[in-house]
């Protein structure tokens, strides 16, 4: 079973920037295919980024390409999202998901379909 625990959250002013990080324990994290989602209060949890087990491929929710970038580093356990040119509409608790895959091309956007899930760390931007 994975263990995933996300940092690097906080408070920063819009037009900032923050990198949280996702640290997975257990079996082989090249075996997974990871995801990023959030929560805003009041609100349901979305998809946000996700990348495929080698890293090779990715994929962004609209509102946030070209400001976020995810990433891996399977040799450190590690999974990444810088986040730049941040809004106040990017407040939210950050997720961290994990779904064990055969593939290692592929990307898995739906939550529904993720295996294990993080704690979660809070991301506020203030104007």
């Amino acid at each position: 079973q994975v263990q995933l625990v996300e940092s690097g959250g906080g408070l920063v002013q819009a037009g900032g920037s923050l990198r949280l990080s996702c640290v997975a324990s257990g079996p082989p994290f090249s075996m997974y295919t990871m995801g990023w989602f959030r929560q805003a209060p009041g609100k349901e949890r979305e998809f946000v980024a996700a990348i495929s087990r080698s890293g090779a491929n990715k994929d962004y929710v609209d509102f946030v390409k070209g400001r976020f970038t995810i990433s891996r580093d399977n040799a450190k356990n590690t999974m990444y999202l810088q986040m730049n040119s941040l809004k106040p509409e990017d407040t939210a608790v950050y997720y961290c998901a994990a779904k064990f895959d055969v593939r290692t091309m592929r990307i898995v956007t739906e939550q529904d379909r993720y295996d294990y899930w993080g704690q979660g760390t809070q991301v506020t931007v203030t104007i």
